[in-house]
């Protein structure tokens, strides 16, 4: 367990105690076992970006308030520098920037995603509600959602309904760059 597991366990806890969100409701509206959940708001298990971003819809904050517990403050524009963004580094094939970690009441989420290759890793899918647009910036990887699988490199793109387990592996030997832009689902 990592403190930034930890913190952003706690975070999610204390605020599904504020809404008044039981432990078995909140498991089943992120879409995972009643366990696994326990296991996260211990700071137990690390995060998926499904997972947060599920919990992030039913608690109505940001993302980036689970992950950092700084609320965004601008409303106006977000400008990154080249390198910059909120780095998350949750699990060590995935190294995630967060390119709009300051803005608040985003329609959103784009990240700098770099996945690392592991030649024998088995992709875990994940699904989250919403749509998502991936842009090969670099390196290849193979794009897998539900039965299908893409092989993807720069310059590709796809767009899916992210409700439908997913996942990436970098292929080559070498890690593959990609934007990832997660679009939430209008209520």
């Amino acid at each position: 367990m990592t403190k930034q597991l930890q913190e952003m366990g706690e975070r999610i806890k204390a605020l599904r105690e504020i809404e008044e969100i039981d432990i078995k409701t909140m498991s089943e509206k992120c879409e995972v076992g009643l366990e696994e959940y326990i296991s996260y708001e211990k700071g137990e298990k690390d995060f998926s970006f499904s997972f947060l971003y599920n919990a992030a819809n039913v608690l109505g904050v940001d993302v980036l308030d689970l992950m950092s517990g700084d609320s965004p403050k601008l409303s106006t524009c977000c400008m990154v520098k080249k390198g910059g963004g909120f780095n998350v580094r949750r699990r060590s094939a995935y190294d995630y920037k967060h390119l709009a970690f300051t803005f608040r009441n985003k329609m959103a989420e784009p990240f700098l995603v770099t996945v690392e290759s592991k030649e024998d890793a088995i992709p875990v899918l994940h699904a989250h509600e919403g749509q998502e647009f991936n842009y090969v910036i670099d390196g290849q990887m193979t794009f897998y959602i539900g039965e299908i699988s893409y092989e993807l490199s720069e310059g590709d793109s796809v767009y899916f309904d992210s409700g439908v387990p997913h996942a990436m592996k970098s292929d080559l030997g070498k890690p593959c760059k990609f934007l990832a832009v997660v679009m939430k689902k209008e209520d």
